[in-house]
């Protein structure tokens, strides 16, 4: 069993699988998570036909009372935890005019509590492996005029609440766990990724290259912050 293990939270086709397979190739475990427990246990098949020893979890990632229970399924499949990388999103409550709060509630718990609840539960393995939380973080995070207009015209407003939150808690995260040897980085995205769901035939942000740079801020382990795009 390897001794070092990633937990990649909101598995896809974009920057979660690179930075899985960027990792892997490092040599570490690949635990995959998604709502879809069959698509991720293809991706993580696929994965171990590369020579990466990887696990695909069905877990649903908005209710952060599953974030104790999935911590312990990856112990036992693939040993502890040495990083937490967290892409999980959603585009629910885009107009917040409309949209039920309780959509807006999954959306936060989503990008936000889970987020939380996972690091609370995986805390033991990331400070005794001197390990770190990887967040993916988006554009419509930032307070700028141009950027909530944007939202709202993409319908997209619960997203960009939930990405400034999450960008907010990535930098007390970093702050809280700094003492403990666990650092905390987030690689802000500012673009469409090509072959995701955003890519409407104009992205021009490759998914490798995310999942670059979030291997070079784990092993500067400085900068909390980078940003592509």
């Amino acid at each position: 069993m390897a001794n070092k293990t990633i937990l990649v939270c909101g598995h896809g086709p974009g920057i979660s699988e690179s930075v899985a397979r960027r990792f892997g190739a490092a040599g570490y475990s690949v635990a995959l998570v998604a709502r879809n427990g069959e698509r991720v246990a293809a991706a993580a098949k696929a994965l171990g036909a590369s020579g990466i020893a990887a696990a695909g979890i069905g877990a649903d990632l908005s209710n952060p009372a599953n974030a104790k229970a999935l911590v312990a399924e990856v112990r036992e499949k693939l040993g502890p935890i040495a990083i937490i990388h967290w892409n999980a999103f959603s585009g629910g409550a885009g107009d917040l005019l409309t949209a039920d709060v309780a959509e807006l509630r999954t959306v936060l718990d989503l990008g936000v509590t889970s987020l939380v609840a996972t690091v609370q539960a995986a805390l033991p393995d990331l400070k005794a492996q001197k390990g770190a939380v990887l967040i993916t973080g988006g554009g419509l995070s930032m307070y700028d005029t141009k950027v909530d207009a944007m939202a709202v015209s993409w319908n997209a407003m619960g997203l960009g609440v939930m990405k400034a939150a999450q960008h907010k808690l990535g930098g007390l995260l970093a702050e809280k766990l700094r003492p403990e040897g666990v650092f905390v980085g987030e690689v802000t995205v500012l673009g469409a990724v090509k072959g995701t769901a955003f890519d409407q035939g104009q992205a021009t942000i490759e998914a490798a290259a995310v999942a670059e740079k979030f291997w070079a801020l784990l092993g500067a382990r400085s900068a909390h912050i980078d940003h592509i795009g």
